[in-house]
């Protein structure tokens, strides 16, 4: 009987031992879960909720328009080498496609519509209004 209890007790241990281990080193099964849970909660925060207004150096879509490419941006015009650029809150650079528009606006803050190149980062633009304070 006392082997028994022995056998039991050192393979309880064991068990336990390499238990812990796994769960200190991790296990590919929970990585998996976890990590999907992980992309879809991130996928969530990306989503724009439409119910909300845009921060500055945000975008949104421009509903009045009815194009859902069309987007809002709001930043200040700054002039890049040959052409312009808007710049927004977090200091990113968004080169603007049409530097006839944007010049009368140069060193001011603007709201511009239009569609964004992400690769190129690119504004194509489709019309510069001066931002109210």
């Amino acid at each position: 009987m006392q082997s028994i209890k022995r056998d039991v007790t050192v393979g309880l241990s064991l068990s336990a031992i390499v238990f812990a281990g796994a769960l200190a080193w991790g296990s590919p099964f929970v990585g998996a879960s976890s990590s999907s849970a992980q992309t879809e909660a991130q996928r969530q925060q990306t989503q724009p909720d439409p119910t909300q207004q845009a921060q500055p150096g945000q975008t949104q879509p421009d509903l009045a328009q009815g194009k859902a490419q069309s987007k809002t941006f709001t930043g200040t015009v700054v002039k890049a080498g040959d052409s312009y650029a808007l710049r927004d809150s977090t200091g990113q650079l968004f080169k603007l496609d049409d530097s006839e528009r944007a010049q009368p606006f140069e060193g001011k803050a603007v709201k511009v519509t239009g569609q964004l190149d992400e690769q190129a980062m690119v504004i194509h633009v489709e019309s510069i209004e001066g931002a109210s304070a």
